[in-house]
């Protein structure tokens, strides 16, 4: 593993332990060159997943970019991030094990919008508001009354 701090390419691992309730391994290395001390994390990866965008173009899935969507639906708000690890662990896995190589946009946001419901329900609104494009505010009532459990009212 490359140093992040002299790019040298001998560091060394100091320690391992599980991480994410068994998904992953942590690792803190060492640097010998510059004595830099960082944190890498090793999972497993099923295949190699890519992101069809609503425009069309293909991506590479990035787990950093859920998790960054996470992180923004969640800012300010006061949930363990452990939590928001396992969901985003949950939400790979759940992709990783479907079968498909190619997962859409849309299908990506079902999965983050049922586990934010779960987490928080004022970043589950958050994000509702942008993934469904949300333009008046009978949009937000309507989310709202799903949170309620109450049948939509017109």
């Amino acid at each position: 593993m490359r140093c992040p701090y002299c790019q040298s390419e001998d560091t060394q691992v100091k320690d391992s332990r599980p991480a994410e309730d068994g998904a992953a391994i942590r690792r803190r290395r060492a640097c010998p060159d510059c004595g830099g001390r960082f944190t890498t994390f090793e999972r497993v990866q099923l295949r190699d997943l890519v992101v069809i965008k609503r425009s069309g173009r293909k991506v590479p899935f990035d787990r950093d970019k859920l998790h960054r969507s996470f992180d923004i639906a969640l800012r300010k708000r006061n949930v363990d991030p452990e939590r928001v690890e396992r969901a985003v662990t949950g939400i790979v896995r759940q992709l990783e094990s479907s079968g498909e190589s190619e997962v859409t946009t849309n299908e990506i946001g079902v999965l983050v919008v049922e586990a934010l419901k779960s987490l928080d329900d004022v970043a589950y609104v958050r994000y509702a508001s942008v993934y469904r494009n949300f333009r008046e505010a009978k949009d937000f009532q309507d989310v709202l009354g799903e949170l309620k459990g109450a049948p939509d009212a017109e």
